[in-house]
């Protein structure tokens, strides 16, 4: 048998890292302060991207109409007549009274939509006072609203 030694079993001390509140980590609070923290940047960010991004699609849809009417005047002076809609900017309608007076390629590549995704609006004669009215419902997709639900046409501008 072996005889056991009288002499006390040796303890290893302890590293700091093993002790009660110094172990490594977070902690549940600092863990939700970090997440409340981020949830308040991420309100900010999106109370000033938000509103950019509206005043963007106004914008563009500016930007749209004042193309499109360019190209009506264009068409015009051209074939010394409005045409009778959009799609005439495009391709050459039927009913041209000198089909060689038309612009070749057209006078947009592609009628583009709205940023709403809805097609632009042409009206002729025009409801405000000139001779045409390219515009765009707006938002809301209804005529009328104010705000970012107001109508955009080329007579506003």
């Amino acid at each position: 048998m072996h005889a056991r030694s009288a002499r006390p079993r040796r303890v290893e001390k302890a590293e700091p890292s093993d002790r009660g509140p110094h172990k490594e980590g977070f902690t549940l609070v600092e863990l939700m302060v970090v997440i409340v923290i981020i949830g308040l940047l991420a309100t900010v960010v999106a109370i000033n991207v938000l509103p950019s991004q509206d005043r963007a699609m106004v914008t563009k849809a500016r930007a749209d109409i004042a193309t499109l009417e360019q190209a009506i005047e264009t068409y015009r002076l051209d074939n010394l007549d409005f045409p009778d809609d959009l799609q005439a900017l495009v391709a050459a309608p039927a009913t041209l009274a000198s089909p060689d007076r038309y612009r070749p390629g057209g006078y947009v590549r592609r009628l583009p939509e709205d940023p709403w995704g809805e097609p632009y609006r042409y009206r002729r004669p025009s409801a405000h006072g000139g001779p045409f009215d390219v515009y765009s419902y707006g938002a809301d997709r209804k005529e009328g609203g104010e705000g970012n639900d107001a109508d955009l046409g080329n007579w506003q501008t």
